[in-house]
């Protein structure tokens, strides 16, 4: 999720929420184009340009971008479903600007859709927050985890990481689930390793749904850099660190996904499509509806809004 993972005075807006229920793409409002503009993938987008970020964010996010197009592309992608005036989006001043990007997945492939997005929010205060963020949903059809990857620069000396795989179903009536896709992939060693760092820190969101939803292994943690080197020895931790285990822990989760994975039953998939819209449903409640209308007046707000809940299915 963005908002829901991270309180508002951290992070007061990011256009993406963590689960999402099977797409109906019969009553969406925004179909897929046309194959006369295939042309137009992500990596001609403004997405692509991070034009607000330090090279190793950028590096990272691009890595991640490159990652999901590369191995699931047209097997399982098709093209973008986002309007241009939603794609780069900003405010009258163009203080607060905004990019979306969603593929929804092909009728044959257990992705639903994917998203990746950046917010740039200039703050009255001075300074500006930068959020980042990717993520994958899957349909029902399977019972795989979703993917998160959400990056906040609050300051060039301090960031806020959110790396997870989220889980689909209650682990603890699910043993076997924990250890499919948590244990025997060993995500553990890729929080450990970011623990060992003395900058890094655990970060407790102030949202206790939050908490329930995510991982046994998941990420979130603070980056503090601010005797020395600051702003330099931030960036290295995100080339030396950040970078490699994101781009580890999307391997593993592209893997599971094009893998053959688990016949998911009917009753099954029922539950998967509830747990799925529930937590959807409590994220744009909890942030989207309340905070865009406030970093980009309501018009623009309404339009991506209708976008994200028309790909959502609400």
């Amino acid at each position: 999720m963005s908002c829901t993972f991270l309180p508002p005075r951290a992070c007061p807006l990011a256009p993406a929420i963590l689960q999402a229920p099977k797409i109906s793409r019969t009553r969406t409002s925004f179909p897929c184009r046309s194959s006369m503009e295939k042309q137009h993938l992500i990596r001609g987008s403004k997405l692509m340009e991070f034009p607000y970020l330090t090279d190793p964010h950028r590096d990272t996010m691009v890595d991640l971008i490159s990652a999901m197009e590369n191995r699931l592309g047209s097997h399982h992608l098709l093209p973008s479903s986002v309007p241009p005036d939603v794609e780069h989006y900003q405010n009258e001043s163009g203080t607060s600007q905004g990019t979306l990007h969603i593929r929804c997945g092909i009728d044959s492939s257990p992705i639903d859709f994917v998203l990746a997005s950046w917010l740039h929010l200039e703050q009255p205060t001075g300074g500006a927050l930068d959020i980042t963020n990717i993520a994958g949903y899957l349909k029902s059809s399977t019972d795989v985890p979703h993917f998160q990857f959400e990056l906040v620069k609050c300051s060039p000396t301090f960031l806020i990481l959110f790396l997870d795989l989220i889980p689909r179903k209650d682990i603890v009536f699910s043993p076997d689930y924990l250890k499919t896709y948590y244990e025997d992939t060993q995500l553990e060693k890729f929080r450990q390793r970011l623990d060992q760092l003395p900058e890094v820190q655990p970060y407790f969101s102030s949202s206790l749904y939050f908490r329930r939803v995510v991982s046994p292994t998941g990420i979130l943690v603070s980056i503090k850099c601010e005797d020395g080197a600051g702003p330099e020895r931030v960036e290295e931790i995100i080339r030396e660190h950040v970078r490699p285990i994101s781009n580890d822990i999307m391997r593993i989760w592209i893997d599971m996904c094009v893998g053959e994975g688990v016949e998911v039953g009917e009753t099954e998939r029922a539950v998967l499509e509830k747990r799925d819209s529930l937590i959807k449903s409590k994220a744009i409640e909890m942030d989207l509806s309340s905070s865009m209308p406030k970093q980009f007046g309501q018009e623009v707000a309404d339009r991506v809004l209708r976008v994200i809940k028309s790909v959502y299915n609400v």
